[in-house]
């Protein structure tokens, strides 16, 4: 988990930010059905994102603050 959840700012409006480490031969397919479920379950916005999909710029950030859920 990261950013404002994580943080503590989030709002109402607030999506879920997860990170995942998508085990070797994971598809876009699975990852997105992965997200409709998560979203479902527990009924809030989920943004699953890998830490490729994360801009250089602030993965380092990301990485060091993220926290296991």
């Amino acid at each position: 988990m990261f950013d404002s959840v994580l943080h503590g700012t989030d709002l109402d409006r607030s999506d879920l930010d997860l990170l995942v480490d998508a085990l070797p031969g994971a598809t876009l397919f699975g990852l997105g059905g992965l997200q409709m479920e998560l979203e479902e379950v527990l009924g809030v916005t989920v943004d699953l994102l890998t830490p490729g999909d994360l801009p250089s710029r602030f993965r380092e950030q990301v990485l060091a603050e993220a926290a296991p859920v």
